[in-house]
């Protein structure tokens, strides 16, 4: 009996160390996909459509109006704006203050395309978000919003 218990923590134990490395790999494979990177390492592949973004869209400076507004707001107040106005904002690897992560103080990129880390070093294009729906705009451009800061949608003219 002494034989077949230690057997069987034996297996125990060594299911349980395949079970940590295979969720270890995957984590870190996800948490690879997950990294932000910054519009500036988009432009490398992607030069006319970083120069539209440039151009063309209110987001590529997003980040002016947030220092616009601040005065008279607190400091939590002026973080709830940063969900919005900066890149990644309260995710992993993503904006976390202009000393930090001055790369994401923009909404850039990635805010409609999602973290670029794992794209930007395979350049496959399956690990990013080719196509970009109106849901993805919504999820800042509310309806009072959208009135109160007369927003349109660059999805089909002009952002890229």
């Amino acid at each position: 009996m002494k034989v077949k218990k230690k057997a069987y923590q034996t297996n125990m134990l060594a299911c349980l160390i395949l079970l940590v490395l295979v969720s270890t790999s995957t984590w870190a494979q996800d948490a690879k996909s997950r990294i932000y990177v910054g519009s500036d390492t988009c432009l490398q592949c992607h030069q006319a459509e970083y120069e539209n973004y440039r151009k063309y869209a209110r987001k590529s400076h997003s980040f002016q109006s947030v220092q616009k507004m601040k005065k008279g707001l607190t400091p939590d107040e002026i973080r709830g704006c940063y969900a919005c106005h900066t890149t990644g904002y309260g995710k992993p690897g993503g904006f976390v203050s202009v000393e930090q992560t001055p790369e994401l103080k923009n909404a850039g990129c990635e805010v409609c395309h999602g973290p670029g880390g794992r794209h930007a070093e395979t350049e496959d294009p399956d690990d990013i978000i080719q196509d970009v729906t109106i849901d993805v705009c919504q999820k800042c451009h509310t309806k009072e919003r959208v009135r109160a800061f007369r927003y349109t949608p660059m999805v089909h003219g002009g952002g890229h």
